[in-house]
């Protein structure tokens, strides 16, 4: 095709041997770059290069398009097994946790530990089920369908769950009291909470609850807010359903990390006064109490046997 187009251009029928010069027969690249036949042909090779690449392209674009709902269902699948099991975002709707949570803060909840059989422990901010009307008269916000699919998933914070937010100050077996305008007493040991709402006291000087003393039931948690002046917590609930106390299975998770806005991003660890010696005196008695008395038996059966031996 190329000679016949090159002899059509010049008009007159050209010698064999030119021809095959021209075709390029001779040593590669001899005479090519001289022929503009060869040239244009260059010049075409190119061309059909980007449009064969074009082609790739669009290709592997409409490939991708294919398999975005898969990856969009394979994320919101894991965002869901995350939210399940792992962690879920929460929003603070009220100032009950001030200055540790202020209202509007997202924090991160750990929901892995409790399926350990871990069970919350004393100074732990923790979420939990409301366990007996608490919330009652309280607003509930209405989020709309897509707020609703986004919380349902775990891409947006829980907006309408009767959750609520407090710090555990007493576990199973604790003994909690206060007395006046406080320090808290847990055990028989005062506490030193600096994480308490500037101009509070630790305890309320009030007959609605504020003065109280109450041994913890196994199973059960007793919780305050730190704005201890402006939080309804196991105190004032004391002569609800419950005895004002949280059954640790109501607790979703442990608060562990302030996760929003970017410029409240903080831990939520275990203040220092929570780990005092003494502090938990009463329960590690208990376990060596139960291992003595469960020993007995077993010395008395050996004594026994041991006398039949030598009689």
């Amino acid at each position: 095709m190329g000679d016949l187009a090159v002899g059509a251009r010049s008009g007159h029928d050209e010698p064999e041997d030119e021809r095959e010069v021209i075709s390029g027969s001779g040593p590669a690249g001899a005479d090519d770059a001289h022929d503009p036949e060869s040239s244009a042909r260059d010049a075409d090779q190119p061309g059909e290069a980007e449009g064969e690449s074009g082609d790739s392209g669009a290709k592997k674009q409409r490939s991708f398009w294919k398999e975005l709902p898969l990856l969009i269902g394979i994320a919101l699948l894991l965002a869901l097994l995350i939210k399940t099991f792992l962690v879920q975002a929460f929003s603070i709707p009220s100032d009950s946790m001030q200055n540790t949570l202020q209202q509007g803060d997202r924090v991160l909840v750990d929901k892995l530990t409790p399926w350990f059989g871990s069970e919350p422990e004393r100074g732990e901010v923790v979420v939990f089920h409301d366990p007996g009307n608490w919330l009652a008269g309280e607003p509930t916000p209405t989020p709309n369908a897509i707020q609703k699919a986004l919380s349902f998933i775990g891409l947006m914070p829980s907006a309408e769950e009767k959750d609520l937010i407090k710090r555990v100050v007493g576990v199973g077996g604790d003994t909690v009291e206060c007395k006046g305008t406080g320090p808290l007493l847990v055990n028989g040991q005062a506490l030193n909470e600096p994480f308490v709402f500037p101009g509070n006291t630790a305890c309320s000087d009030d007959p609605d609850g504020g003065q109280f003393k109450v041994k913890v039931p196994e199973g059960k948690l007793w919780v305050m807010g730190d704005h201890r002046q402006n939080s309804m917590d196991s105190r004032y609930h004391q002569d609800d359903p419950g005895g004002g106390f949280v059954p640790v299975d109501n607790v979703v998770g442990r608060a562990f990390v302030i996760a929003w806005p970017p410029t409240r991003w903080a831990t939520l660890p275990v203040p220092e006064t929570f780990d005092q010696p003494g502090l938990a005196a009463a329960m590690s008695a208990a376990p060596g109490a139960l291992g003595l008395a469960g020993a007995v038996p077993f010395v008395v059966w050996r004594r026994r046997k041991a006398l039949r031996a030598q009689a």
